[in-house]
């Protein structure tokens, strides 16, 4: 090829995947009235409908952007609240810090996109944003549960969270799913740490035995099968694993009660015969 040819190649498109959209320049409204002035009735119906598009294009970005910031801040939570050690009693000053800290920063994410999510855009982007509110039904019902030692009802997690955010029944439902899981860590940090001349099976590691088994049951006498749709699907894949979560704290607190004599302060069981997947893959 000769030197004067690279003059008149074009250079190449640039790809954009998953990145924001150009804003549109100054050309580009020169060609929106150079079109609205030409001679064809169509022209206007159409240039509103991709605005339209713009508009949605946009809102569906930042809902997918807080969702996943959402996500990243309510797993924060959860390993803050990990580090507590007592059931029903407040949080250490600086595990209070960083909890309250982060919930803020999320409320302030929520507060940020509840306009795209008036009405009925609630319904439209739900699937957007439900990865984000499962996480944080899943923070706050760990928190409330090692405040008070009780299951945080759907009620009051909506008053949790910004007006103007809809939280769905199933979005609720599949946090509290999750939920089973950080309470099996808990438990059985709480006996690691008691070890055999802990509280042989009673105690707070006792009481979460007691109240997973109860969730259980509840969970199991859950009905998704009549007009359920997605929920019935995620319960589906997350009933196996909230039983697994729920069996490693039996086999814990027997293991305290029948043979604490012969472990050692410190002992934990092991948790690596069958690593746990609380999400699902959609996650």
């Amino acid at each position: 090829m000769e030197s004067g040819e690279l003059h008149h190649k074009r250079p190449r498109q640039q790809q954009h995947h998953g990145s924001a959209r150009p804003k549109p320049g100054p050309h580009d409204a020169a060609r929106d009235a150079e079109l609205l002035a030409s001679n064809n009735p169509f022209m206007p119906m159409f240039l509103r409908f991709r605005g339209e598009l713009d508009e949605h294009h946009d809102r569906r970005e930042r809902v997918i952007k807080a969702s996943r910031d959402i996500t990243a801040l309510s797993k924060k939570m959860i390993f803050s609240l990990q580090r507590a050690r007592k059931i029903g009693a407040p949080l250490p000053q600086q595990l209070l810090k960083e909890v309250t800290s982060r919930h803020a920063e999320i409320n302030r994410q929520l507060s940020g996109i509840a306009p795209d999510l008036h009405e009925l855009n609630a319904h439209r982007y739900q699937r957007n944003i439900s990865g984000g509110l499962q996480e944080l039904m899943e923070a706050l019902a760990f928190q409330h549960y090692i405040l008070t030692g009780t299951l945080l009802s759907y009620t009051g997690a909506q008053k949790l969270i910004p007006d103007g955010i809809e939280l769905t029944v199933s979005d609720y439902i599949l946090g509290i799913f999750d939920f089973v899981g950080e309470a099996m860590r808990f438990g059985i940090t709480l006996i690691a740490l008691n070890g055999a001349g802990g509280d042989g099976g009673g105690g707070d590691a006792g009481k979460i035995l007691l109240d997973l088994r109860r969730l259980r049951e509840e969970f199991e006498a859950l009905d998704t099968t009549a007009g359920a749709g997605v929920l019935g699907k995620e319960v589906e894949k997350k009933m196996t694993v909230m039983k697994q979560c729920v069996e490693k704290v039996e086999n814990a607190v027997y293991g305290v009660i029948v043979r604490g004599s012969e472990k050692p302060k410190g002992w934990v069981p092991d948790l690596d015969s069958q690593p746990l997947q609380m999400h699902s893959e959609d996650d």
